[in-house]
């Protein structure tokens, strides 16, 4: 099967969607499957083209059996609605012919957001006759103007179009977590149409490992109580909270708190650190993805943060991460959003009022104080994230619903092998 991924991001963007993406292609390359990636030239999270890859209009790569074809883009560091715009445009104008230069595929798999990828990848399913599917990873324009990244009345009612013209020309929508199923269906979209297929963690990579290891070292952590946040800082996580609860407990020289993330958003955050007297936080980069699993492992609280606007079913990525690590989770998220309703099934975790430091600060004392509840917490979450967000359930999934929709099964020696697997686990 020659599956077409488009997605506007990819490797080496070292978070968001990028390394789900990353790691399906190469699993189903893995699988005796042929995948070419359309995307954009990398830029996340700093919106600055990459090193390598800068001047450049197109770039074919080879990765691990993947054809990454790559696109010019319209950057803008700090972006306006209208840079926005221009970005998804110059993506979808610039990607359509490395999307035709190669083989006919057999079924398109697309990421939103962005929104507008879902033009191309319509007109590619149409000119090729094969059915496309729409991972949904985020509801827009609903997400947008609920935090009020979107406020303008005109692009919010064009963003509500294209919205409604993905849904309606997808084959098949995957989504990742009931209650987008359950907005899609307020929104007219037929249930059977929509398959819900969490997102990931690759639980043989990211594993319970001792907290002191090299890391740890190198950051000077050795014999610290480390509560840690690391992903994405934007206006939906509200990091300011996390800072205000490492105050609270500044007078515990045991208890260290440490943020990971993209450079520019740091600088912000130190300031606030300054102005509350927060000397215990130790701000840093991202990290390279080989030193993800010893960098969790340094945790011995994990953290997902969540503002109290943010929509109800959104279902931040580093979820199933934190619970794969075997570390327990303090969420400060909404008690009916999906990250809430998942982490307390999980049993992994504390869940505390979203922008509520006093709250946040006595979750993480109440473990400083347990070591067993802490212990029982992320055993619990790591058993939660082997049953639950494995990666080899995914690809499954994802391959059972491609040749689902070309009215193929799997080859017999696939399901010879998946048996002898099933076999092997039980025994």
């Amino acid at each position: 099967m020659h599956i077409l991924i488009y997605s506007y991001n990819y490797y080496p963007e070292p978070i968001g969607i990028a390394p789900l993406m990353t790691e399906l292609a190469e699993g189903l390359v893995k699988k005796g499957h042929q995948v070419r990636v359309i995307t954009g030239m990398p830029n996340y999270p700093q919106r600055e083209i990459y090193d390598g890859y800068k001047g450049k209009w197109y770039v074919t790569e080879q990765k691990n059996g993947v054809t990454i074809q790559r696109s010019y883009l319209r950057i803008k560091s700090k972006p306006n609605l209208l840079d926005r715009l221009l970005l998804e445009l110059s993506f979808i104008f610039t990607s359509l012919p490395q999307a035709f230069n190669g083989k006919k595929p057999d079924v398109i798999l697309l990421t939103v957001p962005p929104l507008l990828v879902s033009l191309p990848a319509t007109l590619l399913g149409w000119f090729y006759k094969c059915p496309v599917v729409l991972n949904v990873q985020d509801i827009l324009p609903e997400a947008a103007v609920r935090v009020g990244l979107m406020t303008n009345k005109l692009m919010i009612r064009f963003c509500e179009i294209i919205e409604k013209f993905a849904y309606k020309n997808a084959t098949k929508i995957s989504v990742i977590a009931d209650g987008f199923r359950e907005n899609l269906i307020n929104k007219g979209v037929n249930p059977k149409k929509i398959a819900c297929i969490p997102n990931w963690v690759n639980v043989d990579f990211i594993r319970p490992l001792t907290k002191n290891n090299p890391w740890r070292t190198t950051h000077q952590l050795n014999g610290k109580f480390v509560v840690m946040y690391s992903g994405n800082i934007a206006l939906t996580q509200g990091l300011e909270t996390v800072i205000a609860a490492a105050s609270y407990l500044r007078h515990i020289p045991d208890i260290s708190f440490v943020i990971v993330g993209e450079s520019t958003a740091l600088a912000r955050l130190q300031k606030y650190c300054l102005s509350c007297g927060a000397d215990n936080v130790l701000l840093l980069p991202l990290q390279p993805r080989e030193q993800l699993p010893q960098m969790l492992a340094t945790a011995d609280v994990g953290l997902i943060v969540q503002k109290s606007n943010v929509i109800a079913f959104n279902m931040p990525s580093k979820i199933p991460l934190v619970l794969a690590s075997g570390r327990p989770v303090v969420a400060s998220v909404p008690a009916i959003g999906t990250a809430a309703k998942v982490i307390g099934a999980s049993g992994g975790g504390l869940i505390v009022e979203p922008e509520s430091p006093e709250a946040l600060a006595a979750a993480v004392l109440e473990i400083y104080n347990n070591p067993a509840l802490a212990t029982k917490l992320g055993d619990k979450g790591r058993q939660f994230a082997e049953e639950n967000f494995s990666f080899e359930q995914a690809i499954d999934q994802y391959e059972n619903l491609f040749f689902e929709l070309l009215g193929k099964t799997l080859p017999n020696l696939a399901r010879v092998t998946k048996l002898v697997e099933k076999k092997s686990v039980k025994i």
